[in-house]
């Protein structure tokens, strides 16, 4: 957190920027009001990075066009419904929107857009105080109606209006509590911190797309153990990702098994720390943040208490699969999201075994193959699933995946394994075994694949005796 004159002096060097003080030049020669406000203000008090750069005015939709348009790379009014201008000015985008006073009926999340007439009146209908600061262009002067330079210094998160009336309003912003706190890491305040447990069902009145992005949010930040920890305590997980509060197990004095919330958090920590120093992923990487959270969701449902005091969870992972498919769904993610998270969770277990013994060439072959364009990730998920504190046996999982990476990058090297494939393709098979398309030739490009991966290149005229062999056998030759 920096002062308020080191934040100002930053502000000072922001608005000298080409992009700003061209801006601020042709607004006020039009006679407008222009402001940067919301998170370019916040993050300049905070010492974090200024991205974007929104702005707001008294001017309309159209008179924002009209200004930018001579001073404008390119412009777009894809939100101009919302009072929303877009441009692109000396190289950076900026988004400029006219004053608002929305008006919401309590049922839909979606205001009634209405335009407002002052700063201060557009900054208190913001949804939290250090969200509610601006700079007025070019005289530069912070403006600051709801206390937030306030909130910044004491690192707190507090809503600008009371929080009923602010989450009654728009339930989303619930969510948006769990995100900031995680991304700022500022606690939230006591009153509000209530509202989110009173208010929560209302977040049922938002979309499954709208929840999905904010999650996805939460997740993307540095360090969103926090805020999950908020969504679970207030009850709003229950309502929008029921089985992350459904891994608080009950233990009881015969019984004893890991935390399995509290391991999920964990992993969720290890998995973000894995993916950004291994650096082989686009980091933040929502996939294996979602794999990581979600990996042991299938625990609740398969809890057996054994004799002598033992607890299984057999097929957990399998079951746990499922499950995250069905939620991911629900949530409207992406097929191919859906897809990877899914077979993450479904494989997180195969490694365990190798701990054991050491696999065959063949067994290292089917986890490659299995795993496909998600190996990066089951590395990373399945190193952060390792939580124990018994050193010993931490290390001694952490030498064997070591062993096995080094096996598959060997493999890798020989057999080009990323690509592993029978050495005939179909048309091949087709035209050795003088058959049409259909079933018998995906059975015969498996059979050969099992080939493949059990004994390595065998090469093709050896693929193609052998695949003879198989068809004799069948009695279809």
């Amino acid at each position: 957190m920096q002062s308020v004159a080191a934040a100002l002096d930053r502000l000072g060097e922001l608005a000298a920027s080409p992009t700003v003080s061209k801006l601020a030049t042709a607004f006020e020669r039009a006679g407008f009001e222009l402001a940067l406000v919301g998170g370019p203000v916040r993050d300049a008090f905070l010492g974090r990075p200024v991205n974007d750069l929104d702005f707001t005015t008294d001017a309309t939709p159209d008179e924002i066009l009209a200004v930018v348009k001579p001073i404008a790379e390119a412009h777009w009014d894809i939100g101009r419904a919302f009072g929303t201008i877009g441009a692109k000015i000396a190289g950076e985008q900026v988004e400029i929107t006219t004053y608002r006073a929305d008006a919401y009926d309590g049922e839909s999340r979606k205001p009634e857009v209405v335009f407002g007439d002052s700063l201060e009146g557009d900054l208190v209908r913001r949804d939290f105080t250090v969200n509610s600061l601006a700079l007025r262009l070019p005289k530069l002067e912070l403006v600051d109606p709801t206390g937030g330079v306030e909130d910044l210094l004491a690192q707190t998160l507090r809503t600008s209006a009371a929080p009923e009336r602010s989450f009654g309003d728009d339930p989303l912003r619930m969510l948006r509590a769990a995100r900031f706190s995680a991304q700022l890491g500022f606690d939230v305040e006591a009153g509000t911190r209530a509202a989110l447990s009173d208010l929560a069902p209302a977040i049922d009145r938002i979309s499954a797309e709208r929840v999905r992005d904010e999650l996805s949010k939460l997740l993307l930040t540095s360090s969103p153990r926090g805020g999950i920890r908020l969504l679970v305590e207030s009850g709003l997980a229950e309502r929008v990702l029921p089985e992350v509060p459904a891994l608080r197990l009950e233990v009881d004095e015969h019984h004893h098994h890991k935390d399995v919330y509290e391991h999920s958090l964990t992993v969720l920590d290890q998995a973000i720390d894995y993916e950004v120093s291994r650096g082989n992923l686009d980091s933040p990487d929502l996939v294996v943040r979602l794999a990581a959270l979600l990996h042991d969701i299938g625990k609740p449902n398969t809890r057996r208490l054994e004799s002598g005091g033992a607890v299984s969870f057999h097929h957990h992972d399998v079951v746990g699969a499922k499950l995250a498919k069905k939620r991911l769904r629900a949530l409207r993610f992406d097929n191919d999201t859906i897809d990877a998270v899914s077979r993450l969770i479904e494989l997180h277990l195969r490694f365990f075994g190798y701990a054991d013994a050491a696999w065959t060439d063949s067994a290292v072959r089917r986890y490659v193959r299995d795993a496909g364009d998600q190996l990066e990730r089951l590395h990373i998920l399945t190193r952060a699933d390792v939580t124990t504190r018994n050193r010993r046996k931490a290390d001694r999982l952490g030498f064997a995946y070591d062993d096995l990476e080094e096996r598959i990058a060997v493999l890798a090297e020989e057999e080009e394994l990323a690509a592993v494939r029978p050495e005939l393709d179909g048309q091949q098979i087709m035209a050795l075994l003088g058959v049409k398309p259909g079933p018998v030739v995906g059975q015969a490009y498996k059979y050969l694949l099992d080939v493949r991966l059990d004994e390595g290149p065998i090469g093709a005229d050896a693929a193609a005796d052998r695949l003879r062999a198989w068809w004799a056998e069948r009695g279809e030759a």
